[in-house]
């Protein structure tokens, strides 16, 4: 049985060795699922490890074999439901197997936290996967060349890439308010970085093909507060815009709470379109019409590259392109009748 020292130490495999009776090395094979292990002792092993409390040092094991397989997991801002959608979509790729999962998520707003990324080397991960990354690309780059990395959201070339076509998105939301008959439409952006500028570039193109004057705002950051903020200056103009296009959900519910804090109505004077297609869009009272850049499938396509990536490391970068779709609710309507 377990010494009152044992107790009080955290338990080794050599305790669980001691106290089946067999070698140290057989309890490793026990638990990294090598060949060799007889079930019987296998289940005796593994019944005196909770019996002493030992855990496996993920760490050590990793150390030992030479081969990280820790995943990490950096996430941009977690109370953007996008980033919940893809924290899902991962677990569920590797649900099927043993590697861990590290999360870190970025502190501050505008998601510029290097600390976020860096804890994440600094936990020994085989691989990162990023959503999202604000970093100009040639410090994408040297990031990679430290860590194996999968960018999700964003496309950077020579790098594994799990995104959404965010210049189809912007163009057929802008064109779905064209449609209607807009043609005051302002599109309201995050700030501007590398990799994240198509969905303005398309919108402002759209407009331009269409003869018009496009009109692109910049909120403080990507939150709802900002979009808020960044929309009542828009909406407090004269000859205010009769649509909005915003960046995400998180700025199109920011201003719809300027929007209705002016009695401004949604959509009989203001047609509002977000994009990501979260939950709080689908909700009835919001409604919001949103392009759905499919946050669950871009996870569950990250964790697969990430896994393929551990198992081969020499392999040529992945690049895996989804089509977004727009998805039309009662937040978007004809012009009103100036």
């Amino acid at each position: 049985m377990a010494s009152e020292n044992q107790q009080r130490r955290a338990a080794t495999q050599s305790d669980v060795a001691r106290e089946v009776g067999v070698s140290r090395t057989l309890v490793s094979f026990a638990f990294r699922g090598a060949p060799g292990v007889s079930g019987e002792t296998k289940e005796a092993i593994f019944e005196a490890a909770r019996r002493l409390g030992y855990r496996p040092n993920a760490v050590a094991a990793d150390l030992a074999r030479k081969h990280r397989s820790a995943v990490g997991l950096y996430l941009m801002d977690i109370r953007n439901e996008i980033y919940a959608d893809i924290l899902s979509g991962v677990r569920t790729a590797l649900a099927q197997q043993h590697n861990r999962l590290i999360l870190s998520v970025s502190r501050s707003a505008d998601g510029e936290d290097r600390g976020a990324l860096e804890s994440l080397i600094e936990a020994r991960v085989g691989i990162i996967i990023a959503a999202t990354l604000l970093d100009p690309d040639h410090d994408v780059h040297e990031m990679a060349r430290s860590v194996s990395l999968v960018s999700v959201t964003r496309p950077v070339e020579g790098v594994d890439s799990v995104y959404s076509d965010d210049a189809y998105g912007a163009r057929v939301a802008t064109e779905h308010l064209l449609g209607l008959g807009h043609t005051r439409i302002t599109h309201l952006a995050g700030l501007a970085y590398d990799g994240h500028l198509a969905r303005r570039r398309a919108y402002e193109q759209t407009m331009r093909d269409a003869g018009l004057v496009p009109q692109t705002v910049c909120a403080d950051d990507f939150t709802q507060d900002s979009g808020e903020r960044a929309a009542a200056r828009i909406l407090d103009q004269a000859d205010r815009p009769t649509a909005l296009f915003c960046h995400n959900d998180q700025l199109a519910l920011g201003a719809r709470e300027a929007a209705y804090a002016r009695g401004i109505s949604i959509p009989g004077d203001l047609s509002l379109i977000g994009y990501d297609n979260s939950r709080t869009a689908r909700l009835h009272g919001i409604d919001l019409t949103s392009v759905d850049l499919h946050a669950v499938q871009l996870g569950e396509a990250a964790g697969e590259v990430a896994l393929e990536r551990l198992a081969n490391p020499d392999g040529p970068p992945a690049d895996r392109k989804f089509m977004p779709q727009l998805v039309l609710r009662r937040s978007t309507a004809r012009p009103p009748q100036m």
